[in-house]
């Protein structure tokens, strides 16, 4: 019974969700999700040792995320694990503190130079928009 009124549920909020149009990036304000620190150091996180929800098959050893999550999704992570496809996964919490102040400014200078390696910005070769004429 309890499956049949989570799926009515999903269901009738799919047209809302789908018709909002809201896409949030790493970095703006109401952003929470998964954090790939690549070459960062590990994180402060809100406890050492890894939450796992869900027991893990045997033989399976699933590598650690590290997440940024609202507070009161940590401390209830049994009722919010989901929303992050991440019950069966074991789980680090990054501090909202580091978040901010470390790993938003790193992210913002990696996806910088990224657009500067795809031609995207204003470097050498951009030509404007609007100004009628070009500059080579």
């Amino acid at each position: 019974m309890q499956r049949f009124l989570f799926a009515v549920v999903l269901v009738a909020t799919l047209p809302v969700c789908a018709s909002a149009g809201v896409s949030i990036s790493v970095g703006q304000p109401g952003f929470y999700g998964h954090i790939d620190i690549g070459t960062l150091a590990p994180p402060p996180v809100l406890s050492p040792q890894p939450i796992v929800i869900q027991p893990v098959p045997v033989g399976v050893a699933p590598q650690p995320i590290y997440l940024y999550v609202p507070p009161g999704h940590a401390k209830h992570w049994h009722k919010h694990c989901h929303r992050y496809q991440a019950c069966g996964q074991p789980v680090y919490f990054v501090q909202e503190r580091w978040y901010n102040d470390v790993y938003v400014p790193h992210y913002r200078t990696r996806d910088n130079h990224r657009d500067k390696d795809r031609g995207e910005g204003h470097g050498r070769g951009y030509k404007g928009h609007g100004r009628g004429h070009d500059k080579d």
